[in-house]
Parts: C-alpha cells; sequence; structure tokens
C-alpha cells in the first residue's frame, strides 16, 4: 500500500530510471552512429554526408535530454516539493513550508501555499490555546467552589452568608464565562441572532453615558461625548451594540489613571459610490496606559491580556473577542490605535442600514 510519505521517494526513483534509460539510450544511438561512420565513409564527400547523418540522432537525443532536464527543473522539481509538503501537512506537520524558488510560474502557488499553511498552522495554535485557557479559567472558580462547599460539610467553615455569598459569586462568574463562550462560537458561525430596530445614535450614547457616569465620576475620569449629526439614525441591534460600547467603555476605565478623559465621537460617513450605503463612525478615545505595539495585533483574540503576570478574575478574557464579532455580524468593521503612554482609540464603522 502507497502511503503519502512513500511518493515522492517514487517520484524521484521514476526520474533516476528515466535518466539513466535516456544515458543508455544515447550510448547506443552514439556507438551505432560511429560503427555507420566507420563503416561508409570512404571519401572525403561521403565521410561528410555520414558524419551530419550519424551526429544527427546523437545531437536529437542530446537536445531531448536538455529539454527534459530544463522541464524537470522548472516544473517537476517545484511540483515534487510542493506535493512532499502536502503530504507533510496531510501527516500533521505544519511547519512544513514548501522552498521558494524563482520560477515565475510556480513562485506566486507556493507563496500563497505557504501562507495558507502558516494560517492553518496559527489557527491550530490558537485552538490548543484556547483549550488551555477555557481549562484554567474554569479551574479556579470550580476549585474555590469545591472548596467552600467541602469545607462547610466538614464543619470546618459555618455556612455563613459570607461563605454562601463568595460561592454565590464564583458561580456567576462560571455563568457569565459560559454565556460568553457561547455568544462568542454563535457569532463565529453566524448563528448569533440579530434584532434590528430603528433608534437614533444619539439615545445610545446617551445611555452609555448615563450607565457609566457614576463608575468614571468614582475614578476621577471625565467621560466626555461629542455627536456631529445629534439626529443620526442606525439600524441594528440595540442591545447588541450596547454590549459592543460597554465592553470598550469598561476596558478603558480600567486602563485610564485618575483625572484621565474618555471620549465617545460620532460621525457620518458619506460614501461616494451608490452600490455602497452611508455609514457611521463611532471613537471611543482615552488617555489611558495603551497598548505595545507588539500586543496590538492580538487583542482581539480570545482570553488575551496584555499583563500575563496580571490575575483580575472578574472578567474573562472574551470581551474584545466578542466586540469584534458583534460588530462584524452587524456588517461593520473595528479598528484600533495606540500608543504607550498616551492612551488608546477603537474606532467602529457601522452601515446606517442592516
Amino acid at each position: 500500500m502507497t502511503t503519502p510519505a512513500n511518493r515522492p521517494r517514487r517520484a524521484i526513483r521514476f526520474f533516476s530510471y528515466l535518466l539513466i534509460i535516456f544515458l543508455i539510450l544515447v550510448c547506443f544511438v552514439g556507438g551505432f552512429s560511429a560503427i555507420l561512420f566507420e563503416i561508409f565513409t570512404q571519401s572525403s564527400t561521403a565521410k561528410s554526408s555520414w558524419l551530419l547523418l550519424c551526429a544527427g540522432p546523437v545531437i536529437f537525443v542530446t537536445l531531448v535530454i536538455f529539454v527534459l532536464f530544463n522541464l524537470y527543473m522548472r516544473f517537476g522539481r517545484p511540483l515534487e516539493q510542493l506535493f512532499k509538503t502536502i503530504n507533510a501537512v496531510e501527516a500533521g506537520d505544519l511547519s512544513a513550508r514548501v522552498p521558494v524558488t524563482k520560477s515565475e510560474m510556480f513562485s506566486d502557488l507556493i507563496k500563497r501555499f505557504n501562507k495558507m499553511v502558516g494560517e492553518l498552522e496559527r489557527a491550530e495554535q490558537q485552538r490548543r490555546n484556547l483549550t488551555a485557557d477555557i481549562a484554567h479559567e474554569l479551574r479556579t472558580p470550580l476549585h474555590i467552589i469545591q472548596g467552600n462547599l467541602e469545607g462547610i460539610v466538614d464543619g470546618v467553615y459555618q455556612p455563613t452568608p459570607e461563605h454562601i455569598n463568595a460561592t454565590l459569586d464564583e458561580t456567576r462568574l462560571l455563568a457569565r464565562l459560559v454565556n460568553d463562550l457561547q455568544t462568542l462560537s454563535l457569532a463565529e458561525t453566524g448563528q448569533l441572532p440579530l434584532h434590528p430596530t430603528r433608534f437614533l445614535l444619539a439615545d445610545l450614547v446617551v445611555d452609555l453615558t448615563t450607565g457609566f457616569s457614576s463608575q468614571a465620576a468614582s475614578l476621577g475620569i471625565d467621560l466626555q461625548t461629542s455627536l456631529a449629526h445629534p439626529n443620526q439614525e442606525l439600524t441594528a441591534d440595540y442591545d447588541r451594540l450596547y454590549q459592543v460600547f460597554s465592553n470598550l467603555i469598561s476596558n478603558a476605565l480600567r486602563h485610564t489613571p485618575q483625572g484621565g478623559t474618555i471620549s465617545i465621537y460620532t460621525e457620518s460617513i458619506q460614501n461616494d459610490s451608490q452600490d455602497t450605503m452611508n455609514s457611521v463612525r463611532i471613537s471611543i478615545q482615552d488617555t489611558g496606559s495603551g497598548i505595545s505595539p507588539e500586543d496590538l495585533p492580538f487583542i482581539f483574540d480570545r482570553f488575551w491580556r496584555g499583563d500575563k503576570s496580571r490575575s483580575e478574575r472578574t472578567h474573562s478574557g472574551l470581551g474584545l473577542a466578542i466586540t469584534r464579532q458583534l460588530v462584524q455580524a452587524h456588517g461593520g468593521n473595528i479598528d484600533v490605535q495606540s500608543e504607550v503612554g498616551r492612551g488608546t482609540t477603537f474606532i467602529i464603522e457601522l452601515p446606517q442600514s442592516n
């Protein structure tokens, strides 16, 4: 039975046999031509004619070998390396890459293939990290719940309201984590139900500032708003968008020091193309600690935390991942700009109608 790993070896063996056959053919034709040349060349005229006649097959076979070798180097070898890498990927080695060649025909194909395998390797690594992160996030509250209940059963702890409330808080944390995972999973697969309604964007901003004004005031942070068009309307799922901006403002409050500022800006974007509808841009800007450039590409990953040593347990680490999926579910996009020590700005663009 031929396995994928044996296919490149068979291809190499086939080309080796083919090369040996051609060398034997060259020797046979060359020797036969030399014998004919010695037999039939008696005069100088006949000698020249037989020289051309006998050298013709040798030259033809030499050209054929040269052409075949050139075709192999241009097409056969890149394909052989490509098939070898495909077999390695099929066997589970996602670190395999096809060596980049100078072939104009295959260079673009090889680059795209290597990029695809790189994305597969990154997705596989994210899947493994997700499994480890979920296990880590679940382990701590489960241990606390188990420890509290065992202590009460064994008589170590009294079933006081403090112990019961501590256990209840851990169950709430578990429930929130499970709900966040479910929301993220549904959004990623396009199965999250949305209930779009027509509303004023100003109403959403007012509700956000009302909900976070007391918390911002207690932290000594100034919460500001700026509406370019107070009568701007938007068709979207109000509750889901409130969740999106709540996540962003909560993050901004956690990373903005006392005396800092968090600003909410809204503006309309008029698209010149008739095929593209107008959109709304909402920006959440803070004067917090900012995000380092090496962490910036990963902030929307699940369970991402900038400070790896931070042991904060009140948040699941899924907020930004859910935020991006909810924005994309509305047909919009989200971007982030940040500078360490100067603050972060999240920019969301949403179509006016969905």
